[in-house]
């Protein structure tokens, strides 16, 4: 072992991602103006980094919302799919979006092993919200 490299110490890379963040992403067609926004990063064990973030400016078509949806303000992702997702910075220091009872709900159904997590690309996950398949009737 090099005697130098005992005590060089290596900084710790800041993550891509950060808490008031907004990036663009691959979007559907038509929904080019839609952008994501960072608003909580957690660490599980055995998961790894979950964010959570909330997606603006879509028109998801909804069978349980007839007007359509315009911001989903809560999706927990996993890192993967959201670096497989994103496309360029927009802002670094955006305000959030009240996200704190979708995300404060979700941790809830999280911690009784009744809810999960996307680990699938955002655009997949807006299809997967306009199918409503996943709401009760």
């Amino acid at each position: 072992m090099n005697l130098f490299n005992l005590f060089n110490k290596k900084e710790t890379p800041t993550p891509a991602y950060q808490v008031g963040q907004e990036w663009q992403y691959h979007t559907r067609p038509g929904e080019e103006a839609s952008t994501i926004k960072i608003t909580k990063i957690e660490y599980y064990t055995g998961v790894g980094c979950i964010i959570h973030i909330a997606i603006l400016n879509v028109n998801i078509q909804n069978p349980q919302h007839p007007d359509g949806l315009k911001e989903i303000l809560h999706i927990p992702i996993a890192e993967a799919a959201l670096r497989n997702s994103t496309t360029q910075l927009k802002d670094d220091r955006c305000e959030l979006p009240d996200y704190e009872f979708g995300f404060v709900h979700w941790k809830n159904l999280y911690d009784e092993e009744k809810a999960g997590y996307f680990d699938t690309s955002v655009n997949e996950i807006v299809n997967y919200l306009e199918s409503g398949s996943f709401e009760k009737s």
